[in-house]
């Protein structure tokens, strides 16, 4: 009994380690092929004014354009990494490129927010 609970125990924390360890964002397919997406399908961006994998979207821009965040417990993997903010917060980046969700989207799978601003907000491809 013993062995087996202590069995039970240590594949719980397994378990709980791989569900951890999952990407923070999944692939959806929009009209324009596949993109990445948050947890609830809703469409993420890149802004060609971010650089070295640092956000240059703060204020009243992050206000429109909500960042993917990071906990503190999140770990990087597979093209993934958390970079810091200004304000001190997390963001998830892919390829060095931070990610966002864009206010004006709706539902999963809307893209109102691809080519904002004469062009400088891009659909996150995988």
């Amino acid at each position: 009994m013993k062995t087996t609970l202590a069995l039970a125990t240590a594949l719980s924390f397994a378990l709980a380690s791989a569900a951890l360890a999952a990407p923070p964002a999944k692939t959806g397919t929009t009209a324009k092929g596949s993109v990445l997406t948050d947890s609830k399908g809703m469409t993420l961006y890149t802004f060609d004014k971010d650089a070295d994998g640092k956000s240059a979207c703060n204020g009243p821009c992050a206000t429109n354009w909500p960042v993917l965040k990071a906990d503190a417990n999140d770990k990087a993997e597979a093209g993934y990494t958390i970079i810091a903010r200004d304000d001190g917060s997390k963001q998830w980046a892919y390829k060095g490129k931070p990610l966002y969700t864009f206010a004006k989207d709706q539902k999963a799978g809307d893209i109102t927010g691809d080519g904002f601003l004469n062009g400088a907000w891009h659909l996150a491809q995988p």
